[in-house]
């Protein structure tokens, strides 16, 4: 479908010229855009077919970027970079140096604030709306968060504190977990026509006025009207718990019904204070496979249209899923171990656990902290829960690993995914400050695999360990190493030599021992240069004994790691160096004090000279003694 309608939007402000055929076409324009550029770049397709309504509703409605939107998480706001001046390069989405798949304000106007992960659109929305009041401004303020998100502790901080302050804020709950029934939905839009009604807030003022100067009686009348009105709401209004907050809630809306859309978001205007609306979309709307396996195509690569099937060039396992297969088969061996993810069971391969022991799993929804903290209180009472959240969601449970975990010295194990760069979803999702933000920590042990059959070893090593332990491992298909259902646990701190060499040592761990080897295998090939190369496995404990050893007989050392240089690795050998009165040449590789935009992971790891021929010339530096 030739998506004519959509290219004439250069603009919110052109909405407002179509007619209601022009906009029921431009839905279907919307749809069949996203479902064919996604299938080519990858992408969140199911929540950007489930919100195409609301976006199109909201800009009609809403005059952006005066009126300000702020989109939670922001994978659902492919369709607003539709509307505000984006559709000539949103074949570039998510690639290098092309649009992000999130909103980023360095982009459009339109784009209020960046985000990337949940539960922070609502805080935002509040402090700008505050900021706006403080100014002396009248524009509207509008976050959109979905279902899942509000489970985040951040947004429920956010909506206790705007029902406080009762400022001029409306949020939209976009949920795609409930359904409405009819009968339900004709109730709501009745309610939603009354309590949207000037004359209805000024009669109840009036009315509560003039009962509380009845002489003797008049308060006790005002108290049992309002008991009257609590049972009704009660009984009628399912968003109690937000009135209770201090919220008008206007709601459940069908999501895909624009007419009803638009009219409840203009009734909004009319309302002072912290407003609700409740809207029910579903995942993945038009799209057969979405809508199916929602799941699926929450986040997907390139995938077949006619088919939904993904094109997949790697026939290995991920390590996600490596992961997943071995955590079930240790669990069969021990009963004490336990899963939990923070709304990420697909996500973090969980499914199959879940499925295997379901009276062992926990999904505690978008609650990194609680997820942490939830662990500990397992472990005290002599558990061993493996807590399998990405590297970047895993940033926000700091305190707890701290604090609940490592200072009570708890058999606490955190099993940290999409760990290193993670490609086209950008800064928001690289894992590259793990190492930084968990090896200062006392009583902790951080490990990385350079295979999935090291991950094994790892998982096993953990499992068994009596502490709070960690093993970061990367997004993506593993490398084809032997895999086994019994693996073998690892000696604690012990790195392994996997080439000898006398000009040179390479310190590598994780993801970079591999290219290592081949910059070695290069550099002997080529230049006639030995080296030895480290898998060192431990960021901390570090292998010491052996590090010290080499770093004596050899006197030059280069370290890699898919980090940043800040804090990582790198900086752990410095330490021991200083500590151990050495002074080697020592060259350290890995990520700039930065943050890493989006874009295909081989080709972010040629830029930052993680790859072969990167790692080989910096070893040529490092022996010819160049800067």
């Amino acid at each position: 479908m030739m998506a004519k309608l959509l290219q004439r939007i250069n603009d919110p402000g052109d909405l407002r010229k179509l007619s209601p055929r022009e906009e029921n076409k431009l839905l279907e324009e919307i749809r069949s855009f996203l479902i064919e550029s996604v299938s080519h770049t990858g992408g969140h397709l199911a929540p950007n077919l489930g919100v195409v309504e609301l976006t199109v509703a909201l800009h009609s409605v809403f005059s952006s970027p005066h009126d300000k939107i702020i989109w939670d998480v922001g994978h659902q706001s492919y369709v607003h970079k539709l509307l505000t001046g984006r559709y000539d390069r949103f074949a570039t989405l998510r690639q290098y140096e092309g649009i992000s798949g999130f909103p980023k304000r360095q982009e459009s106007p339109h784009d209020i604030f960046d985000t990337g992960h949940s539960s922070t659109s609502i805080s935002v929305a509040l402090g700008i709306a505050k900021a706006r009041d403080m100014a002396g401004k009248r524009n509207r303020v509008i976050a959109v968060i979905g279902d899942g998100s509000l489970t985040g502790g951040l947004a429920l901080e956010g909506l206790n504190q705007a029902g406080h302050l009762a400022t001029d804020l409306t949020v939209v709950l976009n949920d795609n977990e409930m359904s409405i029934s009819h009968n339900v939905g004709a109730l709501s839009t009745y309610l939603n026509r009354i309590r949207t009604d000037p004359i209805y807030f000024r009669v109840k003022k009036d009315l509560e006025y003039l009962l509380s100067k009845v002489p003797a009686i008049g308060g006790t009348m005002v108290k049992v009207v309002e008991r009257l009105k609590d049972s009704l709401k009660y009984l009628l209004v399912p968003g109690v718990l937000f009135e209770e907050l201090g919220f008008t809630y206007l709601g459940p809306v069908d999501g895909h019904n624009l007419g009803l859309l638009k009219n409840t978001l203009e009734n909004t205007k009319k309302i002072k204070g912290p407003i609700l609306v409740h809207v029910i979309t579903k995942k993945g709307k038009g799209y057969r496979p979405a809508e199916e396996n929602p799941g699926k195509f929450h986040g997907i690569g390139p995938f077949a249209v006619e088919s939904g099937q993904v094109l997949k060039r790697n026939t290995n396992p991920s390590y996600t899923e490596v992961f997943g297969q071995t955590l079930v088969n240790l669990a069969k061996e021990n009963e004490k171990i336990v899963a939990i993810t923070a709304a990420m069971p697909d996500g973090t391969g969980l499914k199959a656990f879940s499925r295997t022991f379901p009276q062992r799993f926990f999904d505690v929804g978008i609650a990194e902290q609680h997820a942490v903290t939830f662990g500990a209180g397992l472990a005290n009472e002599g558990f061993k829960p493996v807590v399998a959240i990405y590297s970047t969601f895993l940033q926000r449970a700091y305190d707890q690993i701290v604090h609940d975990a490592c200072l009570q010295k708890l058999p606490l194990v955190l099993a940290i995914d999409r760990a290193g760069l993670v490609g086209e979803d950008g800064p928001t999702h690289h894992g590259v400050f793990d190492f930084a933000y968990l090896r200062h920590i006392p009583e902790i042990v951080v490990m990385a695999p350079k295979d999935e059959g090291e991950l094994q070893q790892m998982m096993k090593t953990a499992v068994d360990y009596p502490g709070v332990i960690a093993f970061r491992y990367p997004r993506g298909r593993s490398r084809g190493a032997a895999l086994t259902q019994c693996p073998q646990g690892l000696p604690i701190g012990k790195g392994e030599v996997l080439r000898e060499g006398k000009d040179l040592v390479i310190l590598a761990i994780g993801t970079m021992v591999y290219p290592a080897l081949e910059a070695a295998e290069e550099l002997s090939r080529e230049n006639n240069l030995e080296v030895t190369v480290v898998n060192s496995r431990f960021l901390k404990p570090l292998d010491e004994a052996l590090i010290t050893s080499l770093t004596q007989d050899i006197g030059k050392v280069l370290t890699v790691e898919e980090h940043v240089l800040s804090g990582g690795f790198g900086s752990s050998v410095l330490e021991l160096m200083e500590a151990r009165g050495l002074n080697p040449q020592i060259k350290r590789l890995g990520l700039p004090d930065d943050f890493i935009q989006h874009g295909e992971v081989k080709l972010l790891l040629e830029k930052y000279r993680l790859d072969k021929k990167g790692i080989r010339d910096a070893a040529l530096e490092l022996i010819r003694g160049e800067k």
